[in-house]
């Protein structure tokens, strides 16, 4: 009798952080995450932009918990609104893509009033390379204007479980 080997793996968020440093301009009305079941959470954000922004860069960060989280894949910077005209950063289009179908930011600049991500919800399938075992975060700090305006941090674990039958 053979022993098949099957790939498992699955992603749970496990908390996530908004912050608005400029309320005249962004307020966020929530940041939250609703547990659908034991292994499956989704994230919601609803935020408000109240002047068009049109000059939005995002700083992109992948940390990774080990004694603390740490730099350890990405730090870049991204044009946000040159993006959306010609996908061309590998990673953020790969967020993008991600969110693309339960987000309202699936537009050209400007942005302006509501602007939401709804149930979302990762799946390993939709990796396309594998991570490691371990517990991450995303920290994304949007910048309008050469100015830092909201935050928003979302952590989340990855279990790979290679011998799974």
């Amino acid at each position: 009798m053979f022993l098949t080997k099957a790939f498992a793996a699955r992603f749970k968020f496990t908390n996530t952080q908004c912050e608005t440093y400029n309320k005249t301009w962004v307020t966020i009305e929530h940041c939250r995450l609703h547990a659908i079941s034991r292994h499956k959470t989704v994230l919601n954000i609803n935020a408000t932009f109240h002047y068009p922004a049109t000059n939005i860069k995002i700083r992109l960060q992948v940390l990774k918990k080990a004694n603390g989280y740490k730099p350890w894949l990405i730090d870049a910077t991204v044009d946000a609104c040159a993006f959306m005209q010609k996908p061309n950063h590998p990673v953020v289009k790969m967020i993008y893509n991600w969110i693309k179908n339960v987000s309202t930011v699936n537009h050209t600049c400007p942005y302006m009033g509501p602007q939401q991500v709804k149930d979302f919800y990762l799946t390993p399938q939709q990796m396309p390379l594998p991570l490691p075992t371990g517990e991450y975060a995303l920290f994304l700090t949007w910048i309008f204007s050469n100015l830092p305006q909201f935050t928003t941090n979302v952590y989340f674990t990855f279990v790979e479980d290679l011998l799974k039958q």
